[in-house]
C-alpha cells in the first residue's frame, strides 16, 4: 500500500461505479496503472467486494437494534456463525466484557424484532440477551479509509 493506492481507495469508496480512466483522471495516473492497482488491492482482498449503499428506511427498515448476546461457555463461535446467517443481521461482533458479542439488525418493525429476539435467537447455547432500540441514527457510514 502506498499513496497511489490510497488515493485509488478514497475514489472507489467515494463512487463505486467510477470508470478507471475517471480515477485516472483524478488522481493523476493512467488507467492502466488504475486498473493494474485495483487488481492488485483485489487478490490481496483489501478490496472484498462492491456493493450499493442503501437507504434501508426506504425500503421500510425502520428500526435499528443492537441487541447484545451473551452464549454459554465454548459455544460462541457457533452462536456467531448462525446469527451471521441472517439477511437483516448487519454485524455481528465478537467482544470482550460482560457479553459476548454484539449484533446490528435492521426490522421493518417492532413485531420482527419481537421475533427474531423471541424465536430466531431462542437457539440452546443462547443464554441472554440485552436489546437496545436506536432513536435516531446520526451517522451510519462504514465507507472510511
Amino acid at each position: 500500500m502506498d499513496e497511489t493506492d490510497t488515493r485509488i481507495l478514497h475514489q472507489i469508496l467515494s463512487d463505486g461505479r467510477s470508470s478507471y480512466r475517471k480515477i485516472a483522471e483524478q488522481i493523476g495516473v493512467s488507467p492502466p496503472t488504475v486498473l493494474n492497482r485495483i487488481q492488485k488491492l483485489e487478490s490481496n482482498h483489501i478490496i472484498k467486494s462492491y456493493s450499493a449503499v442503501l437507504d434501508h428506511e426506504k425500503l421500510g427498515y425502520d428500526l435499528t437494534a443492537i441487541i447484545e448476546v451473551t452464549a454459554v461457555k465454548g459455544k460462541i463461535t457457533e452462536v456467531e456463525k448462525h446469527i451471521s446467517k441472517f439477511s437483516n443481521v448487519c454485524a455481528v461482533y465478537d467482544i470482550t466484557g460482560l457479553t459476548d458479542m454484539i449484533i446490528v439488525a435492521k426490522f421493518r418493525n417492532r413485531k420482527e424484532l419481537s421475533d427474531f429476539v423471541k424465536k430466531d435467537l431462542s437457539l440452546p447455547f443462547v443464554e441472554r440477551t440485552n436489546s437496545h432500540m436506536v432513536l435516531v441514527t446520526v451517522k451510519e457510514d462504514f465507507r472510511f479509509f
